[in-house]
């Protein structure tokens, strides 16, 4: 159990970690290649190192220090994975593409889910059988074999970020050109393209959304590449900091290029931020705050991974704030736990809700939906009246890298009570 005292003199300075949507597709990508690489800036969080540990069992061997991970993919096979693992992280999904490639046909339990929403697989299903994969489902299980084919062809990836990234996997090594329509561009998809590129794949991006992928023959093995740090972190000490700080706190690794959208609203919303030099963001604490209305969408406009600790600024705001959270039916849910903080919400629908500012968050017990949610709550600790408690602590070990003790630096009241 998390506990949190009212912290709103914090002051320093915060180093962003690198991201985890971005090293889990490269690290599935990596089985490509069947050799060496070394990767920086790899968060030691809990859903990275879960992977690790399934690949583990594909007789991959790693070291990993320092936030540098050794991989050796040589003798990558498939005789004694651990398929009960897969069940354990969505992410595991993208072992399908490397592994198929090289040995045909594959059975596994499906992948773990998270609270906000199903998510089944069925968008990666789809593209599978437009590759000619076939596949079987059964009860818990599924199993896909790949009849290897050679023409060009044209998929929709319909926005979604893994199945952008496990198509591209699929692909790089398939002769054809294979043209995938409506494809995500997160900065994490293009961190593994950057990756896959300097393997020697043969990646051309249009920004319609539009990804050409040109098969090769062989990949290049000699590689080493730094993970992008994690804006969706970046965004959560913005606001943190806009409602916790003494005077200002500067975020370094802020990914500022990738945050335009995000860094607009809080300047609609009143909060001062200055860009620094190498890539380093000051913002200011914010003394008052203008409403803002939020609409979640897909890359580069507002992310939904985004808007939660977004909710939280919007209770310090003045009047009466709206989201529309267009991609997840029951993500707003949340607002139920944050309900018995006095925070006065008005749930419109599945997608849509209001929050009624201003407000003087008070103490509660409450718990956790999602991982975007523990960070909301955190924050929403923070600057409540008085000592409040939250359990499943362990979202936020999934997502974010040494939170406890980066908050903690800053002068933070918050601990940990077992």
């Amino acid at each position: 159990m998390y506990k949190v005292k009212n912290s709103r003199n914090l002051s320093w300075e915060v180093k962003i970690s690198g991201s985890k949507n971005a090293a889990l597709p490269i690290l599935a990508s990596t089985l490509l290649l069947r050799w060496k690489v070394k990767l920086k800036n790899i968060p030691k969080i809990w859903d990275v190192l879960t992977f690790l540990e399934i690949i583990k069992t594909l007789w991959v061997t790693y070291s990993f220090d320092e936030n540098i991970l050794n991989l050796d993919t040589t003798n990558l096979d498939i005789k004694n994975l651990n398929s009960e693992m897969i069940k354990k992280i969505r992410a595991s999904i993208l072992l399908l593409s490397p592994i198929l490639h090289y040995f045909w046909n594959i059975e596994i339990p499906f992948p773990g889910w998270c609270n906000i929403w199903k998510r089944p697989i069925d968008s990666h299903l789809n593209w599978l059988k437009s590759i000619w994969y076939d596949y079987i489902e059964n009860e818990d299980r599924i199993s896909i074999t790949w009849n290897k084919i050679s023409w060009d062809i044209t998929i929709n990836a319909g926005f979604w970020v893994t199945s952008t990234e496990n198509l591209i996997v699929a692909n790089v090594l398939r002769p054809g050109i294979t043209t995938i329509e409506l494809s995500a561009i997160e900065p994490h998809v293009m961190d593994l393209i950057k990756f896959l590129r300097a393997s020697w794949a043969d990646i051309k991006i249009r920004y319609n959304h539009k990804i050409i992928v040109s098969g090769v023959e062989k990949l290049n093995t000699n590689i080493e590449h730094e993970v992008i740090s994690d804006y969706i972190e970046s965004w959560t000490f913005m606001i943190i900091w806009a409602l916790c700080a003494k005077d200002y706190i500067d975020i370094k690794n802020a990914r500022i290029d990738d945050l335009y959208i995000f860094i607009e609203k809080l300047k609609q919303a009143w909060v001062k931020l200055e860009n620094l030099w190498n890539d380093t963001l000051r913002v200011f604490r914010a003394t008052k705050l203008k409403k803002v209305d939020i609409q979640t969408n897909i890359f580069p406009w507002f992310p939904t991974d985004l808007w939660s600790p977004f909710w939280v600024l919007m209770t310090q705001m003045d009047w009466t704030s709206k989201i529309h959270e267009i991609l997840f039916e029951w993500r707003l849910n949340f607002l139920v736990e944050l309900d018995k903080m006095w925070w006065h919400t008005a749930i419109l629908n599945p997608h849509e809700a209001l929050i009624f500012g201003k407000m003087d968050l008070k103490w509660a017990l409450v718990t956790s939906w999602d991982l975007r949610a523990w960070a909301s709550m955190v924050i929403a600790w923070m600057i409540a009246s008085w000592e409040t408690s939250i359990s499943k602590f362990e979202y936020i070990e999934r997502w974010y890298e040494n939170f406890l003790d980066k908050l903690q630096k800053l002068w933070a009241l918050i601990k940990i009570e077992k």
